[in-house]
């Protein structure tokens, strides 16, 4: 872990004396942020009926792309930055492997799916900006380091990029 990914994490995190109502959004997204997303996966299908058939192989590929996460983080087995006592945890969590986020992973493979898709962009952009709000959240909390979220992003595009192929 070098200096500046820990400088980093100190500039996001809520630490030790949160600004209660950005804790109160950093909790709500962090917890929340994979409901809101769907929500609007939902929408975007309910209103591009035409579009059923992707948005159902795009969630199959979010589960596809949340196994291979979990066992990728577990090879690298990095852990949290609350037990590694560096930052508070603000929500309750396990101290299962970091890296990748899981959470971030599925969120960002989604929104690039649905932003590869013409008729679900405006969805995707939605998707997209709720990834990155939920990855913020979760540094916030105190439950991943920003390279967790990093990473996810990244591999969430590499999915994507496969599920497009």
């Amino acid at each position: 872990m070098n200096e500046f990914h820990l400088d980093l994490l100190r500039w996001l995190a809520a630490g030790t004396q949160p600004t209660p109502w950005v804790l109160s959004i950093a909790i709500g997204l962090a917890l929340g942020g994979a409901w809101l997303s769907a929500a609007i996966i939902g929408a975007a299908a309910w209103r591009r009926p035409g579009n059923w058939t992707y948005a159902f192989f795009v969630l199959a590929g979010a589960g596809l792309t949340a196994m291979l996460c979990q066992d990728i983080a577990a090879r690298i087995n990095m852990p949290r930055p609350f037990i590694m006592g560096l930052v508070p945890a603000y929500i309750s969590h396990g101290a299962s492997a970091a890296l990748p986020s899981t959470h971030a992973s599925v969120m960002f493979m989604v929104a690039f799916a649905f932003l590869a898709r013409p008729a679900l962009r405006t969805a995707g952009v939605a998707l997209f900006v709720v990834a990155a709000a939920t990855g913020w959240a979760r540094i916030h909390v105190g439950v991943h380091f920003p390279l967790d979220i990093a990473a996810g992003l990244m591999f969430g595009a590499l999915m994507a990029g496969l599920l497009g192929a």
